[in-house]
């Protein structure tokens, strides 16, 4: 029993599984069959264990008992004392071992509590709940989360990975190796489907710096089922294997790749091309696409963009500084069902491009050319003229428009919610009092900068906007009685302000 025991002790160094394993098998003698859902392979735990040690070891807040699948060591978390050596009872005179007060207390317990009955831990109340309830619990834990919970117990582990709720995954983090980590979760989420992950729809790696296209290409290969992917900011990911997840996920429709600069293009592979072609003709399903701060895309990339991509509704290019109206013209001619178009910050974009954007007619919502400086009244009568659906307009910095072109964009989108013309020098009141008159229903406006506007404006806004949610009139030189008249007639309205007579 000593000889045990010290040995027990003098391993503290080496973690808490071969404690927790003795006092496992001291107390419980039934045998214990793994599930079979529980991964029995050495190679999978380790790659499982490894992931999990790079992805949570920043973790200071969870506890002890969540970083092993065992009980912790008590050595853990005993107060050190110095060593005292003690004989080996069992062995020659001439062995001995080092232990610590407080570990020979746990050992050889106080004679006064020998004859105290040994008590069962209790139950924890949530282990008490059914399976369908505790997964139902389970189901609003994001993935960091289902991974800790994994590792409490052998029943949690079967539950954490039950394969509905992992329709999603999320990660994070800068450092975190997303290559890695996606390899090992598909590889854990295949093995009840052999290579693919049926349920999985959702995939966010959005901020992992880390995540390269051998990452991504493990999610081609291994999610048919892919519906929306979100790599922002993951420069590393280049258009080859961004050809793979649209060739091998045909159900994919959300993709999200702002802020990758190598990504020129979205298109199938080659070799799906030929494959593909009788049965879809070379079309992707793709309905949403954020190229934001794509710099590198050019004319031809949206392009073969708009003739691969002929379902898009939602499409974003802010800061695709190249682009010109000539792409605007193939893009209106091939995705006839965009909602929404963003092209802030394009600068080569001018009148000739709204044109062509005008030719969606009645089914663009949404449209935002802030800071297209070559846009001006001709372009904006086009939209007015032919998108009277128009919901948003984001003309803030085009500094060409001027109260003509937004009264005849008032009278044309009786419909618009929200309107930016902030910076737009040669907005006035006259302006104004039109978009108050025909634009019942605005609840968002921005006018901030615009310097030719008085109170006059403000007043007629007051009168005809009742619903107005959100006023900007920073750095304008309004009256205050101005402001007070739309907070008394705009109840909900919050306006943002550099007045300081104003409160």
């Amino acid at each position: 029993m000593g000889a045990n025991n010290g040995k027990q002790c003098g391993s503290e160094g080496k973690g808490s599984s071969s404690i927790s394993s003795d006092v496992s098998s001291s107390t419980d003698h039934t045998p214990t069959k793994a599930p079979k859902n529980v991964a029995t392979s050495e190679e999978t735990l380790t790659d499982w264990t490894l992931f999990l040690d790079l992805y949570f070891v920043t973790d200071k807040d969870s506890d002890l008992s969540m970083r092993t699948l065992s009980t912790p060591s008590p050595a853990l978390i005993l107060k050190s004392n110095p060593p005292q050596t003690v004989p080996n009872r069992h062995e020659s005179s001439s062995t001995s071992f080092t232990v610590t007060g407080e570990t020979v207390a746990l050992v050889h317990p106080p004679p006064g509590s020998r004859s105290r009955p040994s008590r069962v831990p209790p139950t924890a109340l949530i282990d008490t709940l059914p399976d369908p309830v505790l997964l139902q619990v389970l189901s609003y834990l994001c993935t960091p989360q289902l991974c800790r919970c994994a590792r409490v117990s052998r029943r949690w582990y079967n539950l954490a990975w039950d394969p509905r709720l992992w329709s999603t995954i999320r990660l994070t983090g800068e450092l975190l190796s997303a290559d890695r980590a996606l390899k090992v979760l598909t590889h854990r989420l295949c093995q009840d489907t052999p290579n693919v992950c049926l349920t999985l729809e959702t995939v966010v790696v959005s901020g992992c710096r880390r995540l390269s296209d051998r990452g991504l290409r493990v999610v081609a290969q291994c999610c048919p089922e892919l519906r929306r992917l979100e790599v922002a900011g993951c420069y590393n990911v280049s258009n080859e294997a961004v050809f793979d997840v649209v060739s091998q996920c045909p159900n994919l429709e959300h993709l999200d790749v702002s802020g990758c600069p190598k990504v020129t293009c979205i298109s199938l592979t080659e070799e799906a091309s030929l494959q593909l072609t009788p049965l879809h003709g070379q079309q992707i399903g793709l309905q949403h696409l954020d190229m934001t701060d794509c710099v590198s895309l050019e004319d031809e990339g949206l392009r073969t963009i708009a003739f691969h991509c002929p379902r898009l509704t939602h499409l974003y290019l802010r800061r695709c500084s190249r682009l010109t109206d000539e792409a605007l013209r193939q893009l209106t001619l091939h995705c006839t069902a965009l909602r929404e178009l963003s092209l802030s910050d394009c600068h080569l974009i001018g009148d000739f491009g709204l044109r062509e954007v005008a030719r969606l007619e009645g089914r663009l919502r949404y449209l935002s050319v802030a800071h297209c400086m070559r846009i001006t009244d001709v372009g904006l009568r086009y939209v007015a003229r032919y998108c009277p659906r128009l919901r948003y307009l984001n003309a803030r910095g085009c500094e060409g428009i001027t109260d003509q072109g937004l009264s005849h964009l008032a009278r044309n989108c009786s419909r618009l919610r929200s309107v930016d013309v902030g910076r737009c020098p040669l907005v006035s009141d006259i302006g104004l009092e039109v978009l108050a008159r025909c634009c019942e229903g605005l609840r968002r406006l921005s006018l901030r900068g615009c310097e030719s506007l008085t109170g006059r404006g403000l007043m007629a806004l007051a009168a005809g906007c009742p619903e107005l949610q959100l006023l900007n009139v920073q750095e304008c030189e309004v009256p205050p009685e101005a402001l007070r008249l739309v907070r008394q007639h705009c109840r909900r309205c919050v306006i943002e302000h550099t007045i300081p007579a104003f409160y």
